[in-house]
């Protein structure tokens, strides 16, 4: 099946295995944010980390969220590093693709003995907002 972005997250996917198979499971989220910054250069993928995004409630702006990766100005990435992903996080991904209005985004989980990862789908995608 082929899913929107899929030649970039494909790239995302493939950088994230080689920081998982690298390092393992049981780092701190941060490290893992680190390496894969560096995954994302070697493999020429434009990124911004902890890239800072507004929040609006009914047009309102009520505050801000970083997104650990914005890639190539469209994918939203949220690293974890946990043993087991619960569906707290999935939901907590897909309110920020919401929120920041983004039609694609991946939930990545180093902390398991394999990487976890999951493509994220905005329903509620509005092509005729801009930032």
């Amino acid at each position: 099946m082929e899913y929107k972005y899929s030649d970039i997250t494909e790239k995302i996917i493939k950088a994230c295995m080689n920081v998982h198979g690298i390092l393992g499971n049981g780092f701190q989220e941060v490290i893992y944010q680190r390496a894969l910054a560096i995954e994302f250069e070697l493999i020429g993928l434009a990124f911004q980390r902890e890239f800072s995004m507004k929040i609006y409630y009914r047009e309102r702006h009520i505050g801000e969220r970083r997104v650990d990766f914005l890639v190539e100005e469209k994918i939203s990435v949220e690293l974890k590093a946990l043993s087991v992903l619960d569906n707290i996080h999935l939901a907590q991904a897909m309110n920020y693709l919401e929120a920041y209005n983004l039609e694609v985004g991946m939930l990545v989980n180093f902390g398991a003995n394999s990487l976890e990862w999951k493509r994220l789908f905005n329903k509620k995608f509005n092509s005729e907002i801009k930032e």
